[in-house]
């Protein structure tokens, strides 16, 4: 498994990272203990060395999952995981599920509950899981800052932040990592957010690459999503949108049929291909699933493939929006 650095001084990682929200929550019931425990393992086993969980993925199973999964690895593996949600019980209590917290004091106290559920001395990178427009970002990166000067973190991240509030934040902390959504079928970060990593050696490690199952070509306009898969509630997996998406599906797949690869494969590679310092997160809860993505590194794309994608991808507009509206204005402050 090819490596990759995360930004200037972060860790250097597998090519393609792991993706774990999926295992425990948001994708249906929560899967098998044993069987994603297995799974993590045989990800490590086949190379991958940089892992993805948050707090609220549960919340709290997520990181306790890989807390277990990943303690015979300590010291192999870099684990991100990430802070900035109001307490389950807050937003019950409120009905406000998407409830944002990044006070300094809430941060010191969350950040021991990590440690303990992953099972580690120090968080490798830690990201605001998304901008609390309640608290200003230099506090917010101040109070990481502290962290890192106290052995409990290493690297310091943001997620779906804005240019603006990324320069902010790196100015107090320096920012190793941004996570946020990028694929071909959504590319909002290409006109400020990867200019901008690129200027401060920042690292970019997107997450849903695979357009949340949808660029794999196994969703179809008549695929039924179980009521707890939180894709039933985005406007881009209606059945309507999905129909018209598909249009980037068939695109993937001509392209794959010329690389004797899959469509998914194809998402990969052409994030690989952007920039040296991404490192993509496609989540799985298959063990064919991963392996068919992480055989992916091993795809080149010439620029002769990259412009016959880039010119067939320009003709297609991407219908619906990629999260209802209430959760969508919580990013990119």
């Amino acid at each position: 498994m090819p490596t990759r650095r995360i930004g200037n001084g972060g860790p250097e990682v597998s090519a393609l990272g792991l993706g774990c929200m999926g295992m425990s929550w948001s994708y249906g019931p929560p899967k098998d203990k044993t069987e994603m425990i297995a799974l993590l393992r045989a990800a490590v086993e086949r190379g991958v060395t940089f892992f993805d969980t948050a707090e609220v993925y549960g919340p709290y199973q997520n990181e306790e999952l890989l807390g277990e999964a990943l303690a015979p690895f300590r010291g192999q593996v870099v684990i991100a995981t990430k802070f900035g949600w109001a307490p389950a019980s807050e937003r019950e209590a409120t009905g406000r599920w998407n409830a944002l917290n990044s006070r300094p004091e809430h941060i010191k106290q969350v950040v021991e509950g990590s440690l303990k559920r992953l099972r580690v001395e120090v968080i490798d990178l830690y990201y605001q899981h998304r901008v609390d427009p309640a608290v200003p970002i230099e506090d917010v990166a101040g109070v990481v800052k502290e962290l890192i000067q106290a052995g409990k973190v290493k690297h310091f991240g943001l997620s779906e932040a804005g240019a603006a509030t990324i320069r902010r934040a790196h100015a107090v902390q320096p920012v190793t990592a941004l996570q946020s959504e990028y694929s071909l079928w959504y590319r909002e970060p290409e006109t400020e957010i990867l200019p901008t990593l690129e200027e401060l050696g920042i690292g970019f490690v997107p997450f849903s690459p695979l357009g949340k199952g949808f660029l794999t070509g196994a969703i179809t306009e008549n695929t039924q999503f179980d009521a707890t898969d939180f894709r039933s509630t985005v406007p881009r997996f209606s059945e309507e949108n999905r129909k018209a998406n598909q249009a980037l599906v068939d695109l993937l797949g001509q392209i794959a049929q010329q690389k004797n690869a899959t469509p998914g494969q194809i998402a990969l590679a052409w994030l690989l291909a952007q920039k040296p310092w991404i490192v993509p997160i496609p989540g799985t809860t298959k063990l064919n699933r991963l392996e068919e993505n992480l055989a992916a590194v091993a795809l080149n794309l010439t620029q002769d493939d990259l412009g016959q994608i880039e010119k067939a991808a320009s003709a297609i507009t991407i219908q619906g929006a990629r999260y209802p509206a209430e959760m969508e204005k919580k990013s990119g402050l």
